[in-house]
């Protein structure tokens, strides 16, 4: 018997599938600025031998990166409250997500940093400036846009990853999907649709990323 497609029957579910996706970028909005705050944290400590802050965030980065991401938000979902730490399912994704990209943005950043020339560090404490404005405006703004499409690039892995925190029940696209599909019982249909989804969300985050970078941090090096 030939199959009998209906799509339909997934775009009654548009304002679910509207909501989850809002969600996955809300998710995903604040898993980056708050990432790449840790990353650039994590990035000068290591890069600068911050002591002890350095060897902290080595094992914190060898940790996150050799260990599913999963794993972590379990870890972080069902763990912390054996610990007396309560949160909720949003929280947890949050934090898992945060915690993810910090660790990678560290390394990402920690290489751009470490590509500055030494002479302009020299040119600028020749002028007495402090080291936290030769961090601000000598270090920081060149190392980025030396690593800028590598971060683009790791935000939107993280994107498709928090796909994931639908199994600690966080209502984002996935989640949405899950839903749609023990209603209809489509599961083709709706899954099409969310890779769709994914496919499109992937390709407009990396743009947006891209022309941030250039209009934010490529105007501050000049």
């Amino acid at each position: 018997m030939a199959y009998a497609f209906d799509f339909a029957s997934v775009l009654e579910y548009r304002e679910v599938l509207v909501d989850g996706t809002l969600k996955t970028l809300a998710l995903t909005a604040i898993g980056t600025i708050c990432g790449l705050a840790v990353g650039i944290l994590g990035a000068v400590s290591r890069a600068w031998k911050l002591a002890p802050f350095d060897r902290l965030f080595a094992v914190y980065v060898e940790a996150i990166r050799n260990t599913p991401f999963l794993v972590q938000l379990f870890f972080i979902f069902f763990g912390l409250p054996s610990l007396g730490v309560q949160i909720n399912e949003w929280q947890a994704a949050i934090l898992a997500v945060v915690v993810n990209l910090g660790a990678y943005t560290t390394e990402i950043i920690r290489a751009g940093i470490e590509a500055t020339p030494k002479g302009q560090i020299e040119a600028a404490q020749s002028l007495a400036m402090s080291r936290a404005q030769i961090f601000r405006h000598v270090v920081l703004p060149p190392a980025l846009l030396k690593v800028w499409p590598a971060i683009c690039s790791q935000v939107v892995i993280v994107m498709l990853g928090t796909s994931v925190c639908s199994q600690i029940a966080a209502e984002e696209l996935t989640f949405a999907a899950n839903f749609i599909q023990s209603r209809n019982f489509r599961a083709f249909e709706t899954y099409f649709v969310v890779t769709a989804i994914y496919f499109l969300l992937a390709i407009a985050v990396r743009q947006v990323l891209i022309q941030a970078g250039q209009r934010l941090i490529a105007r501050r090096t000049k």
